[in-house]
């Protein structure tokens, strides 16, 4: 799209500013975000730039990607998305080229970006949505909200609802499914895993899945190996450190008395199918419930 070529910050901004100059005036769009603001745009958003590779995919999602006009790193889905000019990564923005783009809403990633600089857009003029979906259902209020907001909102209605029917069918056919003690893996160096608050463990207990470290407090718990030991699951899931690396997995055949190790019950599944709360944790909910059904199987 011409827009994400522009050469210079002043063209960036006079194309913002002739784009209301044109055509019927449209009617202000308003939603509440997750942080419990109101947001309000004149018109719907035509320059969007999104502050976390979750953000991104949902915007996409919602039939916004044509309006999406920079991302941070690692923005990567759907393919379109990887071309798009880079404004710094999640937990350090570079404004100055944020500013370039000339956005006429950013979408900020409530948990996980810097505070004190998306606090010093909107004294800039730039609208923010504070975006924090951590289950199922905030997926799809999301896609709904991003679809009011860019003017696609017949499109985000079908995508939030084909989201929900989808989770339905998943918790409908795994309902009477008996439970799997589960450890999942979301880091090596130090060994971490999800409580039950997180949409990994939402997932896995979809498919009938009992996470073993569900009562911790933190989202993301720091544990020890022997805590692992001491409960000894049935299934060890990681993602491990990209789409195909599985070597967390195999440190584990250190203890073969292990449940998980003696039935070969280690799985991998793609990170970024569960690491992000996106339309996508279908698919990784999919692989989750398949990897409980094996280890049912060897049982």
């Amino acid at each position: 799209m011409t827009a994400r070529r522009l050469s210079s910050p002043l063209a960036a901004l006079a194309l913002w500013l002739g784009a209301g100059l044109s055509g019927p005036a449209a009617a202000e769009v308003c939603v509440t975000d997750d942080a419990d603001r109101e947001v309000c745009l004149a018109a719907p958003a035509q320059r969007i730039v999104a502050l976390s590779p979750g953000v991104t995919e949902l915007l996409f999602a919602a039939g916004a990607g044509e309006r999406v006009v920079g991302a941070v790193s690692f923005s990567d889905h759907p393919a379109a998305a990887a071309e798009l000019p880079r404004v710094g990564s999640y937990d350090r923005i570079d404004l100055e080229a944020l500013l370039a783009l000339a956005p006429d809403l950013v979408v900020a990633w409530a948990g996980g970006n810097p505070r004190e600089q998306i606090d010093r857009l909107p004294g800039l003029g730039v609208p923010v949505f504070f975006s924090d979906a951590d289950d199922f259902p905030d997926i799809a209020a999301s896609l709904a909200r991003f679809g009011v907001l860019a003017g696609t909102p017949e499109e985000a209605r079908e995508a939030a609802e084909e989201l929900r029917q989808e989770v339905a069918a998943l918790r409908e056919r795994y309902a009477d499914a008996t439970p799997v003690p589960v450890f999942y893996q979301v880091w090596e160096q130090p060994l971490m895993t999800v409580n039950g608050e997180h949409w990994i463990s939402e997932a896995l207990s979809l498919c009938g899945g009992d996470n073993l470290f569900a009562e911790e407090a933190p989202l993301v718990p720091r544990i020890g190996r022997e805590a692992v030991l001491a409960r000894d699951p049935e299934v060890i899931i990681t993602g491990g450190m990209g789409k195909a690396d599985s070597t967390w997995l195999e440190a584990w055949r250190d203890f073969p008395e292990m449940i998980a190790v003696r039935r070969d019950n280690l799985f991998f599944v793609d990170p970024d199918l569960v690491q992000r709360a996106t339309p996508r944790l279908v698919e990784g909910t999919r692989a989750l419930c398949a990897h409980l059904e094996t280890a049912r199987g060897r049982r």
